[in-house]
């Protein structure tokens, strides 16, 4: 779980989140949203995924993340016994 709250500390990598909410995005889509260069923007996909917050799939080429929701599930429950 520390990869993942890791993960939620970089205001990037939540905006990647954000604009997963809506549907799963390419790699390629993803960095378009994004002034970054799209190294800097793999190594953010890279943290989101060893924290287990994305789903990622490879179609050939093309490489499409989606939100791994059972992990966020996780951390609710986990934020929920820390405010008991």
């Amino acid at each position: 779980m520390n990869e993942a709250w890791n993960a939620l500390s970089d205001p990037t990598r939540r905006e990647i989140l954000e604009l997963l909410k809506s549907r799963p995005h390419t790699a390629g889509e993803i960095a378009d949203q994004f002034s970054l260069s799209p190294s800097t923007v793999s190594h953010h996909l890279s943290l989101l995924k060893l924290g287990g917050l994305v789903r990622v799939k490879r179609r050939a080429q093309t490489i499409i993340y989606s939100l791994n929701t059972p992990v966020f599930e996780e951390l609710i429950e986990e934020l929920n016994l820390f405010l008991k």
